[in-house]
């Protein structure tokens, strides 16, 4: 059965960094697409980055641009959020979503995770 289990998140002061990570089973890790999402109270949930783990190929919303990173290590079947210069509208749980296959994009997804809470304080 297809599993995402994220963790990493937690509190950091306006301009920390924290790093997420999304622990994948369940399916071929180099046929996938995997997004992260986020959504804080009173909004609707927003993509943030997304990758195809076959090229590395990476994609990221414009709010997030030049201060995320996707990345993913094949060997542990898991993918990160690198997440620097954090600002208090950051502030979300985010969820990793899988869409598996030969033949992806970054939407839309079947298999999500859990979500894990990021607060930024000012």
């Amino acid at each position: 059965e297809v599993q995402l289990v994220e963790s990493g998140g937690g509190v950091v002061q306006n301009g920390g960094s924290l790093r997420l990570s999304c622990a994948a089973s369940g399916f071929t890790f180099a046929e996938a697409a995997i997004g992260w999402f986020r959504q804080a109270p009173g909004k609707e949930r927003e993509g943030v980055a997304c990758m195809f783990t076959s090229d590395g190929n990476t994609y990221y919303s414009d709010p997030v641009k030049g201060r995320f990173i996707i990345s993913s290590d094949s060997a542990k079947n898991t993918v990160y959020l690198q997440m620097n210069n954090l600002k208090p509208e950051d502030t979300a749980v985010y969820t990793c979503a899988a869409e598996v296959g030969r033949s992806v994009s970054c939407f839309p997804y079947t298999y999500w995770g859990q979500g894990t809470q990021v607060a930024v304080s000012s």
